[in-house]
């Protein structure tokens, strides 16, 4: 009988542990796509456009993922936490966990996008350490659903369990809105303010850097094959495709993909701008077709401002030079040009169009 005890009291202290591991987890990555819903679709985009769905689902869709994800991931820890629902709870992050776990295994294996995305940039695990953390999950909450019947220490009421989930549902609704109207309220990205770009992009003496491997898919005759790039054959086989894969880790710079092009001529500028003295405005519109309008005259009359008294002001954007054109004719803009990565410039800063000092 005082073995059956000690063994219900084990149980209830590890099932009381899984809870409170999935609901840190989760109340963790709830916040932080709270913080960032621009990061988070940005993410959902890459493996949409990853899965070769991209273009066909609505544009908004990627946003609005993004916001219920960050809802549902926070409500889920809020309930776990203070042992709200206790059984909806439970079943709601077990059915996450079974869909989750499997689709992060084929992610580890294919790799289509470099890293989850599922800690925000607070937070940047690979893919094959996201596999491993939803095992971890999927056992802790296997472990409640199977003991449903373990005792939960609360610090309230059951009466006042539901203010807890009305306050906490609004909490991270205005979060979301606070952020995507403004911006994020912690900037986590490579691109926070303060820092210095240049020195962010240095390789230290010594370091080490990444080896990858290119592979190129050639086609001839209706045949396709693969040659590395000492096999590369001649000129009767068709270029087709590159794969390249990291072969060895080494030393990334936090900012490593920051670089910028005269779109007329396609030279690269990024060290003149960069060792400019005094204030550069850049006005980061990482897809034109997608850039908000309604601040257009306020863009147009600071591009006059820094003029008058000696300031650069450029525009930065992946969109093409009849896109830019376009822009240039429906709103008067008269400010240059140059071209940049999309990929670069959405953390730059979270808007389209966005400004920033440097």
């Amino acid at each position: 009988m005082e073995k059956s005890k000690y063994i219900d009291v084990a149980k209830g202290v590890y099932c009381n542990l899984c809870r409170l591991l999935l609901a840190v987890v989760f109340l963790f990555s709830g916040v932080t796509k709270a913080i960032d819903p621009h990061g988070t679709e940005y993410k959902i985009g890459d493996y949409l456009t990853a899965f070769g769905i991209g273009g066909l689902l609505p544009e908004s869709l990627p946003l609005t993922l993004a916001m219920a994800l960050a809802v549902v991931e926070f409500m889920v820890g809020l309930f776990l936490a203070f042992g709200i629902n206790r059984r909806f709870a439970t079943v709601l992050c077990l059915v996450i966990m079974l869909f989750m776990t499997p689709l992060t295994l084929y992610i580890a294996v294919v790799n289509p996008v470099s890293d989850c995305g599922c800690f925000g940039e607070v937070l940047v695990i690979s893919n094959w350490q996201t596999f491993a953390k939803n095992v971890i999950l999927l056992v802790a909450v296997l472990s409640l659903f199977l003991m449903p019947h373990y005792k939960v220490p609360t610090l309230i009421g059951e009466n006042t369990k539901w203010l807890v989930a009305m306050y906490g549902f609004l909490f991270v609704i205005v979060l979301e809105a606070y952020c995507i109207h403004y911006l994020p309220i912690a900037d986590f990205t490579a691109y926070k303010a303060g820092t210095n770009i240049k020195e962010g992009m240095t390789v230290p003496e010594g370091a080490e850097m990444p080896e990858y491997e290119s592979i190129f898919v050639m086609e001839k005759d209706g045949v396709k094959k693969e040659f590395t790039l000492e096999e590369y054959p001649d000129s009767t086989w068709a270029y087709v495709d590159t794969k390249t894969t990291l072969i060895k880790e080494g030393y990334v710079p936090p900012i490593h993909d920051f670089m910028v092009q005269n779109p007329e001529t396609g030279e690269d500028v990024t060290d003149e701008l960069l060792e400019r003295e005094g204030n550069t405005f850049l006005l980061s519109v990482y897809d034109l077709t997608k850039a908000g309008q309604g601040v257009i005259d306020q863009i147009n009359d600071l591009y006059d401002y820094c003029l008058k008294n000696g300031y650069e002001f450029q525009a930065l954007t992946a969109s093409s030079e009849e896109q830019i054109e376009r822009w240039k004719y429906e709103t008067g803009a008269v400010y240059p040009f140059l071209s940049a990565d999309g990929t670069m410039l959405k953390p730059l800063v979270r808007s389209n169009p966005g400004l920033v000092l440097l």
